[in-house]
């Protein structure tokens, strides 16, 4: 049924009828979006050429640029393989950025409590893995319980809690001196820190390419196994037809036989279980503590950016792993260039309006937008 929007009687109405056929929406909107930003530029007084070549110089081409971008990329991977995987049955896990923070501080307690001397130990590294992944899964399923069971809004509820854990974060370094926070030392008295990792808890890295090469760090290799593991999941297993199903229709899942609170508490689980590792990644292959600084980690918003990064790649796990890398680019690019000529700002503009033209070009895929003028009727003729 097509929808219209008129204004007045006389006037052309604008008709959305929806497509049987989806054009390639992302060949339009990445040119779009490009031709928007460059407007922008030119209104700020920028060049544009000039403004792309030093941001894809400063994000992949310049001496370390890759490497940090890579850096860069890894939590970005994580928050956004989260929030695909739960957007995927139409749960809108919003706390990526809490579940992330949850990860971190339950990697560290593992890498401080089996870490020894010694080099890098597999098995601490596994332990850092899986408790960081246990940490997230168990913020998420608080939503995830309440979604199930008390039909309570998860966008509110998951939301609210990354709050509760960037308040929880603080906390555990800055207002007492718990297990995560350093207690020796001078500097430990003048600026409250989280413990160093033991040498056999951090994370190792790979670096390819002479002259220092790129650094690949541990967690974007794990960051990409997850990616193919949730393909496989969600695309040649039972359980991915089934959140396929409940995601088309609950009504007709339900009546299939689909239990519909266990796929919502599964489905919330993996999603903040991988939210987790990549905060667990963030202590072991980049911080080696646990940062509680609010302008540190949390200033950071990956769990928020991880949004983006899934609304991009339409939910599409080897999609998200590019999203993720270009992004991951754009926020180095950013961070390097920031000062009086490029302000920090536009790397915030650039993102709005990829996602912008993104999401119109999604409309485009689903509706043609048609300009109609309202046949008139003939006048009734005069009785005497």
């Amino acid at each position: 049924m097509p929808l219209e929007w008129k204004a007045g009687d006389s006037a052309l109405r604008v008709r959305f009828e929806r497509r049987l056929t989806q054009p390639r929406w992302l060949s339009v909107a990445v040119p779009a979006g490009s031709l928007l930003f460059a407007f922008v530029l030119l209104v700020t007084g920028h060049d544009p050429l000039s403004t792309y070549r030093q941001l894809f110089d400063a994000a992949f081409l310049n001496p370390g640029s890759l490497s940090q971008t890579l850096v860069t990329t890894t939590p970005l991977l994580f928050t956004g393989l989260a929030a695909a995987a739960a957007f995927r049955m139409r749960l809108f896990n919003i706390g990526a950025e809490g579940q992330l923070y949850l990860g971190a501080i339950f990697g560290a307690a593992a890498g401080l409590y089996l870490g020894g001397k010694g080099p890098t130990s597999w098995w601490v590294v596994a332990a850092m893995v899986l408790c960081g992944a246990l940490g997230g899964a168990l913020w998420a399923l608080i939503p995830g319980v309440l979604r199930a069971f008390y039909r309570t809004n998860e966008i509110i509820t998951s939301l609210m809690l990354n709050y509760v854990a960037a308040y929880l974060l603080t906390y555990l370094i800055f207002e007492t001196e718990s297990y995560w926070r350093d207690t020796t030392g001078f500097n430990a008295t003048v600026f409250p820190t989280g413990k160093q990792l033991p040498p056999s808890a951090v994370w190792p890295s790979w670096t390819i390419g002479v002259q220092g090469g790129v650094k690949i760090p541990l967690g974007l290799l794990i960051g990409l196994g997850i990616a193919v593991g949730l393909w496989f999941l969600y695309q040649r297993t039972r359980f991915g037809f089934e959140v396929q199903v409940v995601s088309d229709s609950e009504r007709a899942a339900r009546y299939g036989g689909v239990r519909i609170r266990r796929k919502i508490l599964a489905v919330m689980g993996i999603s903040g279980a991988i939210a987790g590792v990549g905060g667990a990644s963030q202590v072991g292959d980049f911080a080696h503590s646990l940062d509680g600084d609010p302008n540190g980690l949390q200033k950071l918003g990956y769990g928020y950016t991880g949004i983006v990064v899934a609304a991009l790649a339409r939910y599409n796990p080897f999609a998200t792993c590019l999203i993720a890398f270009l992004i991951g680019g754009l926020e180095n690019a950013g961070n390097t260039l920031q000062g009086a000529d490029f302000p920090a700002g536009l790397v915030g503009v650039i993102e709005g309006i990829i996602l912008f033209s993104a999401l119109g070009g999604e409309l485009l895929v689903r509706y043609r937008v048609r300009l109609v003028r309202p046949e008139r009727t003939p006048a009734a003729p005069e009785t005497a």
